[in-house]
């Protein structure tokens, strides 16, 4: 088990990279809607906004970068279904953790790369309505950050 600093370390720059993440994923939201746009009910004629391609691209990658780390330094601590069922609450609680920490990447990274992809230079034209994709998506990088601290807390106690 690592020493308490190098836990803390850790979870700091979880937290970190995923906040971060979710600030881009707001800005990115922001530099999209201050392009010209023309909306009727779902579909909307955009022009891309490079600014809010790059911000969420930053976001995409940040949240990648702190689900990688939380997945690779907390280790695996059950790894069949015989283990789950005689599992502790300890490593049952990270388990659950990990469960919400996949799924919330899942969605979020799916709204950030939805909003940037309709912010790329070659996307100027009509379609669906994307908006509050990228928003949406910073916001669900606060709350991976939880779920990833959560794990990383738990999988590293219940290992000892």
């Amino acid at each position: 088990m690592p020493n308490k600093g190098v836990g803390a370390f850790v979870c700091l720059v979880i937290i970190m990279f995923d906040i971060t993440a979710g600030i881009l994923g707001i800005r990115a939201e922001a530099a999209q809607n201050q392009e010209k746009h023309l909306r009727l009910w779902l579909f909307e004629c955009k022009e891309p906004s490079q600014e809010a391609f790059r911000l969420g691209l930053g976001a995409i990658v940040l949240l990648i970068a702190a689900h990688v780390l939380a997945n690779l330094l907390s280790g695996c601590t059950v790894c069949n279904h015989d283990d789950i069922q005689k599992a502790s609450l300890g490593r049952q609680l990270s388990l659950l953790s990990l469960f919400f920490t996949w799924v919330i990447l899942a969605v979020g990274l799916g709204m950030l790369v939805i909003g940037t992809k309709a912010n790329h230079k070659s996307n100027a034209s009509c379609g669906l309505s994307h908006h509050h994709f990228l928003s949406i998506g910073g916001i669900l990088c606060f709350v991976h950050s939880l779920f990833s601290v959560a794990y990383y807390v738990t999988a590293t106690a219940s290992i000892h």
